[in-house]
C-alpha cells in the first residue's frame, strides 16, 4: 500500500508529507521511503495559530476558521505529495493534524484536540483519510502520546544494547526498548519562543543555534527552570505548550539577561532534561530525529551531557530525521486500515491496545483492505 503521512508538530511552522510503500510479510512490516515534501504555513495562518495556542482564550469562530484553513493546507500538501512522490498512485492518507490543546490535569490526560478537518484532504485527493489518532488512546485511559512509540519499538527491536528513539520537536519525547515512552519536556518550544520575542517576530527560531552559540549559560536561570515539577513525575507522562508557552520563560525571571544568554540557557535546559531522561532508562545509544537535530549547538550540548552514549540521527538508519514522524503516522494509518492496533499500553498508560483514528471515505466510497490476522513485531526500513 502507498501511504502518505501528514504531520505538523508543536513548532507549527509547516506541513510535512512523507510517502511510503508499506507491505506486511509475516511478522515484519517493510517500509520503503519514497521521499518528503514540506509546505510552510502562510504567515497569516501561522500568526492566527500562534494567537490561538494556550494560554490564549479564543472564540469558537476562530477555532472553526483554523480547523478549515489547516485542513486546506494539509490537503494542498497531500495533493502535492501524491503527484510528486507517488505519481498519483497513493492509496491512503494518514493525517496527524495540528495539535492545539492537550488537556492534562493532575498528571492525567482528559482530552486532546488536533485541528485540520480531514474532509478537505479527502475531497482534494479523492482518497480515504485516517485522522484523529490520539483521542482513542486517551479514551482508553492513555496519555495519547507519544504515539510514535509503537513505531519506534518495532523499528529498534533486535538492535544491540539499549537504544532509545528521541524526537526533538517543539516538545521532546523518547521511547526505550521496554516500551517506556514519555515527553521529556521542551524540545525547541522555549528557544523558538525566545527567538521570536527577542527579534520582534523577525525570527521563527534560532537557526543553527547561532544566538545560543554567542551566549553563556546563566546558572541561576537554569536552576530556576529545572525546578519545574514536570521533570520529576514518573512515566508515562505528556506535556505541551499548555505548560511550555512563551510566557513560561518570562515568569521564571530573565534578570535583564541579553538575548544570547537566554537562548544559551534554554538550549542547555533542553539538553539537560533530555540527557537526564536518557540516563534514567539506561540508554547506550540515542537515535534522534526532529527539527532539533538541525541545531548543532543543542546536539553538541546533548553529547557533552551523555559521555559514553552514542548519539546519532535516524538518517544513519535510513529514516530522514526531518520526516520520521510523518513516516511514523503513515505506518499508524496503514495499521488502522488493516484493523491493527497502533498503541502499546506500557508506552501511553492506556488500559489496552487500540486501533487508532477515524476514517473519512474517499471519492469512491470506503474500500479498506481485509483485516490482517496478526500485527507486525518488527519494522524494517528498505
Amino acid at each position: 500500500m502507498l501511504v502518505i503521512g501528514l504531520m505538523s508538530g508543536t513548532s507549527y511552522d509547516a506541513v510535512d508529507a512523507a510517502a511510503a510503500e508499506l507491505r506486511l510479510g509475516g511478522d515484519t512490516l517493510v517500509l520503503k521511503p519514497l521521499g518528503m515534501v514540506s509546505e510552510p504555513y502562510d504567515d497569516a495562518l501561522r500568526e492566527s495559530l500562534a494567537a490561538a495556542l494556550p494560554p490564549s482564550a479564543v472564540p469558537l469562530a476562530d477555532v472553526c476558521r483554523l480547523d478549515t484553513r489547516i485542513g486546506q493546507a494539509f490537503a494542498a500538501t497531500a495533493v502535492r505529495a501524491d503527484r510528486e512522490l507517488c505519481d498519483g498512485r497513493a492509496e491512503l492518507i494518514a493525517s496527524h493534524g495540528q495539535t492545539v490543546y492537550h488537556w492534562v490535569d493532575g498528571g492525567r490526560v482528559h482530552g486532546t484536540l488536533q485541528l485540520g478537518q480531514p474532509a478537505w484532504i479527502a475531497e482534494a485527493t479523492g482518497l480515504p483519510v485516517v485522522a484523529d489518532f490520539r483521542p482513542r488512546d486517551v479514551a482508553a485511559g492513555g496519555q495519547g502520546a507519544p504515539l510514535v512509540s509503537l513505531v519506534d519499538l518495532l523499528w529498534l527491536r533486535g538492535r544491540q544494547g539499549t537504544p532509545v528513539a528521541l524526537n526533538i520537536g517543539g516538545i521532546a519525547n523518547l521511547t526505550a526498548p521496554d516500551g517506556t515512552a514519555f515527553d521529556t519536556g521542551p524540545g525547541c518550544a522555549l528557544t523558538d519562543a525566545a527567538a521570536r520575542e527577542f527579534s520582534g517576530g523577525r525570527l521563527a527560531y534560532d537557526a543553527d543555534g547561532a544566538l545560543a552559540a554567542r551566549g553563556r549559560v546563566h546558572g541561576p536561570l537554569l536552576d530556576r527552570l529545572l525546578r519545574e515539577p514536570y521533570y520529576t513525575r514518573p512515566a508515562p507522562k505528556t506535556t505541551g505548550k499548555e505548560l511550555f508557552h512563551p510566557g513560561y520563560v518570562r515568569a521564571a525571571g530573565l534578570d535583564g539577561l541579553p538575548a544570547d544568554d537566554v537562548l544559551a540557557t534554554l538550549t542547555q535546559l533542553t539538553a539537560r532534561t533530555v540527557a537526564d531522561a536518557v540516563r534514567s532508562v539506561g540508554a547506550t545509544e540515542v537515535i534522534a530525529s526532529g527539527g532539533g537535530t538541525r541545531n548543532p549547538v543543542l546536539m553538541a550540548m546533548l553529547r557533552d551531557r551523555l559521555p559514553g552514549v552514542a548519539v546519532r540521527t535516524s538518517d544513519e538508519l535510513g529514516l530522514p530525521s526531518a520526516a520520521k514522524e510523518a513516516y511514523a503516522f503513515a505506518v499508524l494509518g496503514f495499521l488502522t486500515a488493516h484493523g491493527l492496533a497502533g498503541t502499546e499500553p506500557v508506552s501511553t498508560g492506556a488500559r489496552h491496545r487500540s486501533v487508532l483514528g477515524s476514517v473519512t471515505p474517499g471519492r469512491g466510497g470506503l474500500r479498506l483492505p481485509a483485516p490482517a490476522r496478526h500485527g507486525p513485531v518488527r519494522l524494517e526500513v528498505e
